[in-house]
């Protein structure tokens, strides 16, 4: 017998399928919502039931964007040489927080895993060649993930783009800040030791 009544079963189980968040979160979100004002239910409500009906994929970066081509795409302040490559749009804000790139983006949506069926096919990759060939862009940044799916994605993406005689960079790996060595794991430790830079 269930001590909690349907609908916040319900929303705690809704709640739960978020990235992040687990049974115990999603509880006290559901409980949050519950003390929530009807104006502020229905605000979010709204807000939610209008998220994927309004936005597209910008037709020159593929972020998700509400306009073609996107905010930083239409930017004509922003470095045309430079075009950072990430998986995901998630990928975007955290690179724009930091205040030192200005150039543009390409998503390719997700990384290489033939583990789970996903080629080059199901990735905006065949997209990024065109662009690098035809923009001015005299430097591609590899910003994907650390992980053995990001690394063959930026490999594959490296073979693609190599031949068209643009400088390639990857995003350097190591220690995050205010981390202590002793705690460091030997693959990050390992990577923060190659990408040591002069001081």
């Amino acid at each position: 017998m269930s001590v909690t009544a349907e609908p916040i079963t319900r929303v705690v189980l809704a709640l739960s399928k978020l990235p992040g968040i687990g049974p115990k979160s999603a509880q006290r979100l559901a409980y949050h919502l519950l003390q929530s004002s009807d104006m502020d239910i229905e605000e979010l409500a709204n807000a939610l039931l209008t998220l994927k009906g309004s936005l597209l994929l910008c037709s020159t970066c593929f972020n998700v964007a509400d306009r073609d081509p996107c905010e930083i795409c239409a930017d004509s302040q922003r470095d045309s040489s430079l075009l950072c490559v990430v998986e995901r749009p998630a990928d975007i804000p955290p690179v724009e927080r930091t205040g030192r790139f200005n150039g543009f983006y390409h998503v390719l949506h997700g990384a290489l895993s033939p583990a789970r069926g996903i080629s080059p096919e199901d990735l905006r990759i065949q997209e990024l060649v065109p662009r690098v060939r035809g923009t001015g862009v005299s430097e591609v940044i590899l910003a994907t993930n650390p992980t053995v799916e990001g690394e063959a994605t930026a490999m594959y993406v490296r073979q693609l783009v190599s031949p068209l005689g643009v400088r390639l960079t990857r995003l350097a790996r190591g220690l995050p800040f205010g981390a202590d060595i002793e705690y460091a794991d030997d693959i990050t430790l390992g990577q923060a030791l190659e990408s040591r830079q002069g001081f």
